[in-house]
């Protein structure tokens, strides 16, 4: 009831302020599925072209929020979540950290510090010895007395031959265990999760039937004239052929609320409506988007 409430209050505000003037230009208002794509040069493109849908369009429609932006307070996320009903995206998605720790650096073996409070004992002092120094003698040499028969006999073994080493055992070779044969199944590395894709939540939106309202620059302009959209409207419009594809021009609404500013300015503003479009067969994505651009433009005009 409060989240109702608050959507009337909001919409009386915002009409107030623009006038949201929605113009129907190159279709009706109709209760069918569709992928609004808009400009975009301010937050309040949101807000603009939400209220500028009749309230049966409203109940079927949920607008893209950025997440960093719209879900940062919980007032915010409260209004996007409860009387939008939006669909958050994710404008920059990051690359998750690997979860594999780095390899510790070796540090050289260094002598452990001693505590700041330890009490060092002082080394041991060696005092110099008043002795005189001992002459060194050598060793009077050992004579041994060899008789001639024992000469002769030790003369005849160094004449023969060495006798042969003798053969070394033969043994039978041991077969290595079978668990030791089989190569160690190598570690599977560790698994790094993907990054999230930013059209999944969008997917899941227009599977669930919901029409919705996207902004293919990604970000906002400044220039008056739309970027080159990106790949995210060629990637939903070949997944759902059956949805209508509807271009919006919003005029005027970065002039209520201008980058940087949190204080809308009055001013009269419009939502222009063209004529569906849609992929044709074989058109390749470059060219979709340039065409799909080009009648967002053309709707400045009308």
């Amino acid at each position: 009831m409060l989240a109702k409430l608050t959507g009337w209050l909001l919409l009386g505000i915002v009409r107030l302020l623009t006038g949201a003037q929605a113009r129907w230009y190159g279709c009706p208002p109709k209760a069918e599925q569709r992928i609004y794509f808009a400009n975009h040069q301010s937050h309040a493109d949101l807000v603009m072209i939400w209220a500028a849908l009749p309230e049966e369009l409203r109940s079927i429609t949920r607008p893209i929020a950025a997440r960093d932006y719209w879900a940062n307070t919980p007032f915010k996320r409260w209004i996007t979540t409860e009387v939008f009903n939006a669909v958050y995206v994710e404008r920059a998605a990051t690359a998750p950290a690997s979860a594999v720790p780095p390899a510790p650096r070796a540090e050289p073996d260094m002598p452990p510090a001693p505590a700041r409070d330890a009490v060092v004992p002082p080394a041991e002092r060696i005092e110099p010895s008043m002795e005189p120094l001992l002459p060194m003698t050598p060793p009077a040499p050992t004579m041994v007395d060899v008789t001639p028969e024992a000469f002769d006999e030790v003369q005849g073994r160094l004449d023969l031959p060495a006798p042969p080493p003798p053969a070394p055992p033969i043994t039978p070779p041991v077969e290595p265990p079978a668990a030791a044969t089989e190569a160690a199944p190598s570690e599977p590395a560790a698994a790094v999760a993907p990054a999230p894709d930013p059209l999944t939540p969008l997917v899941e939106a227009l599977r669930s039937g919901d029409s919705i309202i996207i902004f293919p620059e990604g970000t906002r302009g400044h220039t008056g004239e739309p970027q080159k959209f990106k790949s995210g409207l060629y990637t939903l419009a070949t997944m759902f052929p059956e949805v209508v594809l509807v271009p919006a021009w919003i005029d005027n609404v970065q002039r209520v609320m201008p980058k940087g500013e949190i204080v809308p300015v009055p001013i009269l503003c419009s939502v222009t409506f063209g004529a569906p479009i849609r992929v044709e067969e074989g058109e390749e994505r470059r060219p979709f988007l340039d065409r799909a651009r080009a009648a967002v433009i053309a709707l400045r005009d009308v």
